[in-house]
């Protein structure tokens, strides 16, 4: 066999090889299959802590042809106004999807605002302490006239909130090398008023007493069972934070069990039968040569 040959079928079972494991690191697990279903409507509760619903305000609603495309990313959104009983309003908007691969990923509140005419005119990060762990939040100013509106916002991947940005891309990346696509969830609220530093004591406030008002699924939902398990021992909900866990990574464990094993059966078929192949290529074109 001549050096041509030899070369030609080193490139040949290369490329079949590099075609294989490409199938089996695509992402191909949806997350969201795991998990027992939920709806964003009885999820969230109507009254916790010192709120209640205010059906009287709506909050911020995307133009129809941002609607259209939010139908596209989320599979449900939650959109309300929240009052206490000394009359401060805080509005909580929760967008969740399914599938958070390249092709669909969360729309940000960077993007929203700014297409409704909208100035960023503040743009950070943050923590969030809760008693359940802290959360990394965005912290933006959003204003358009007269109104001003300061924002919260985190983003949950899978089972581990995380900002939008390079943090939001690792984390899908991570997923996707696992081959699973994760679910997602934003969590937003917002308040309006002129004093920033007031606001965001209210807004965190406001998701304190959320959380605590939810069972730990739900909780471990919105933020994370990575965050929720950060709950330390002791009296109240954060006792239950380690159980809350088990359920949703068992869901991932059995779901990427048999697209892994599929995946490298699929990877081994198909280099096999690409050095088959490339070898009784290289056995005909020797005998040629030696026929001629």
């Amino acid at each position: 066999m001549n050096r041509r040959l030899l070369a030609s079928l080193v490139l040949g079972l290369g490329m079949a090889a590099t075609s294989a494991l490409t199938g089996a690191l695509t992402p191909g697990v949806r997350l969201a299959q795991g998990p027992a279903p939920f709806q964003l409507e009885t999820m969230i509760p109507q009254r916790f802590g010192a709120w209640q619903l205010d059906p009287s305000v709506v909050p911020l609603t995307p133009d129809p042809e941002q609607q259209g495309m939010l139908k596209k990313l989320y599979d449900q959104t939650l959109s309300r106004t929240y009052i206490d009983a000394a009359g401060r309003r805080v509005m909580l908007s929760i967008a969740y999807g399914g599938d958070q691969s390249k092709a669909l990923q969360l729309h940000l509140p960077e993007v929203c605002y700014v297409a409704q005419g909208f100035q960023l005119v503040r743009d950070g990060a943050g923590s969030l302490a809760t008693q359940y762990g802290a959360l990394p939040v965005k912290r933006l100013v959003a204003r358009q006239g007269q109104r001003n509106e300061p924002i919260t916002y985190w983003i949950t991947i899978g089972d581990k909130a995380t900002r939008s940005g390079i943090e939001q891309k690792l984390r899908r990346l991570a997923y996707g090398l696992s081959g699973e696509i994760p679910d997602g969830m934003l969590v937003r609220v917002s308040s309006i008023g002129m004093d920033d530093t007031r606001a965001y004591a209210l807004q965190d406030q406001f998701v304190a007493e959320m959380l605590a008002g939810l069972d730990a699924p739900s909780r471990a939902r919105l933020i994370g069972s990575s965050v929720a398990g950060q709950a330390g021992q002791g009296e109240g909900p954060a006792t239950q934070q380690p159980l809350q866990r088990e359920p949703r990574q068992q869901a991932r464990q059995e779901a990427r069990q048999p697209a892994h094993q599929e995946a490298r059966q699929n990877a081994q078929q198909a280099v096999a039968q690409a050095a088959r192949h490339q070898a009784q290529q290289a056995v005909e074109q020797t005998m040629e040569q030696k026929a001629r």
